[in-house]
């Protein structure tokens, strides 16, 4: 199943308008592929491809349980880890 999940996002990939437009990479160029070495269990890969894929996910995780759970300092987590993500997009 997860093979099948993979080759329908390798041939459903997007491609970024900036880049097309400007010929330069966006702050979240590779974010496709590094979903889908992350989901063949190439961590590395991943890593070297968009960096910020793994504290993205744990954004959206964390926010989830937040709205749920109404955590008490989950606004300003929230906004630490959107910090500490957006600084790896921008130097990585």
């Amino acid at each position: 199943m997860m093979s099948g999940i993979i080759h329908w996002l390798e041939a459903h990939q997007f491609a970024c308008p900036w880049k097309s437009i400007t010929g330069i990479d966006c702050p979240g160029c590779g974010t496709q592929s590094a979903l889908i070495e992350l989901l063949r269990g190439q961590l590395i890969n991943s890593l070297k491809l968009f960096p910020a894929l793994i504290p993205m996910m744990l954004i959206l995780i964390f926010l989830g349980i937040h709205l749920i759970f109404k955590l008490p300092k989950g606004a300003q987590i929230l906004k630490i880890l959107f910090i500490f993500t957006t600084s790896i997009m921008v130097t990585g």
